[in-house]
């Protein structure tokens, strides 16, 4: 997923929220567009272009940006192709693991917007190195309910949790995000702990760990296991923390 920069980029549109935050904690002036979930850094005033997988092509093509950064899961590709098609410049990252998360950030940040590299990043990558697997547990880790939906092979949040020692039960399931019947997410001896995200579904202290009445539940929150971004520097203390508790 190579990309050239042709010229000058000073208006960009994001469309994942880790990136939008990226690019706000580096240089906020470049950014003019992101997505209705793009939540981080509060208060972000630019243009709103509806949601991931489906956004607001003639809005994004009005704001005439240099740029657009985009993500190859949480976008589509039929609307890069559209955003493409009208000419404008698209770069897309593909994040799976830890190293490529650090990267795809440089390459956005200083190849794709031309800005110098920003503390934040390298402050990022120290938190991560100094990281140890403290924990030797798997886990279920349930991303969506009605249905069931957990994370499978080849994830981004699953590689961090590998990181922390936390192993996913499903990581080596033929499908990325698998549906699992409860009863099975519930068999004995499968985990050793369910790890509840608070996205993309919203689970809580009173919704999801009643579900799971074997099992301790980390509740953590979906910005430190999922997103790639600023958020890297604080998550593995939060991740971790949220682990011991759950275990003990």
């Amino acid at each position: 997923m190579a990309h050239r920069r042709t010229g000058t980029v000073r208006r960009v549109v994001s469309l994942v929220p880790s990136l939008t935050e990226a690019l706000a904690a580096t240089e906020p002036g470049i950014l003019v567009g992101a997505t209705d979930w793009c939540s981080h850094p509060s208060g972000l005033d630019v243009a709103r272009v509806r949601g991931t997988k489906n956004p607001d092509v003639e809005r994004i093509v009005s704001l005439a940006p240099d740029l657009v950064v985009a993500n190859e899961e949480e976008n589509r590709e039929a609307d890069l192709a559209a955003l493409r098609a009208a000419g404008l410049d698209v770069l897309v990252t593909e994040v799976r693991t830890l190293p490529q998360a650090f990267a795809e950030l440089d390459r956005v940040l200083t190849g794709g917007c031309g800005l110098a590299r920003p503390g934040w990043l390298d402050e990022a990558e120290t938190a991560w190195r100094g990281v140890r697997a403290e924990f030797d547990a798997r886990a279920v880790v349930p991303v969506w309910r009605r249905p069931w939906m957990v994370l499978g092979r080849d994830t981004f949040a699953g590689a961090l949790l590998t990181h922390l020692g936390v192993h996913n039960v499903y990581g080596q399931h033929g499908e990325r995000y698998p549906r699992v019947p409860i009863g099975e997410l519930n068999e004995p001896g499968r985990a050793d702990l369910v790890v509840l995200p608070d996205e993309p579904y919203r689970f809580t202290a009173q919704d999801g760990p009643e579900a799971f009445p074997g099992l301790p539940a980390a509740l953590v929150g979906g910005r430190f296991l999922t997103w790639y971004g600023p958020s890297l520097t604080e998550a593995p203390a939060a991740l971790a923390g949220a682990l011991r508790t759950a275990l003990g």
